[in-house]
C-alpha cells in the first residue's frame, strides 16, 4: 500500500506513545488513564484494568501498520515482538517485557539469606 511519509511517522509516533504508556502500567506509573478516573486509584484491579486497555491501543495501532504496511518492528525487541504477535497480555508479558532476567539472577530465600 502507498503510504504517504507523513501518515507513517504519525503511525510510528503513535505506536511509540502507546508503547510508553503500556510501559508506565507496567511500572505502575501514572498515565493519561489515571486522568480520566482519578477515583479508581484506590482500587487495585484498576492497575490490571488500565494495563488491559493500554494494551488494546498497543496493538490496535500495529494493526493498522500491519494493513498499511508500515514497518514497526524496529520500535521492539525480539522478545517483544513475540509478545505482540500473540496478542495475548498474560503475567510473562509483564514480567519479561524489559528483558527477561539471566539465568539464576533471581531471589531465592538462600540469596537472600546470604546477603544478609
Amino acid at each position: 500500500m502507498n503510504v504517504s511519509k507523513a501518515m507513517q511517522k504519525y503511525i510510528l509516533e503513535k505506536i511509540d506513545g502507546a508503547k510508553l504508556q503500556f510501559e508506565r502500567t507496567i511500572e505502575c506509573k501514572h498515565t493519561e488513564f489515571d486522568d480520566l478516573y482519578p477515583y479508581m486509584g484506590d482500587h487495585p484491579q484498576f492497575f490490571w484494568y488500565k494495563r488491559y486497555v493500554a494494551w488494546t491501543e498497543l496493538i490496535t495501532y500495529l494493526q493498522i501498520a500491519r494493513e498499511l504496511e508500515i514497518d514497526w518492528e524496529g520500535l521492539f525487541t525480539d522478545e517483544q515482538r513475540a509478545f505482540l504477535e500473540k496478542k495475548v497480555l498474560e503475567g510473562k508479558v509483564l514480567n519479561d517485557w524489559f528483558g527477561s532476567p539471566p539465568p539464576g539472577s533471581g531471589d531465592t530465600p538462600e540469596t537472600i539469606k546470604d546477603r544478609s
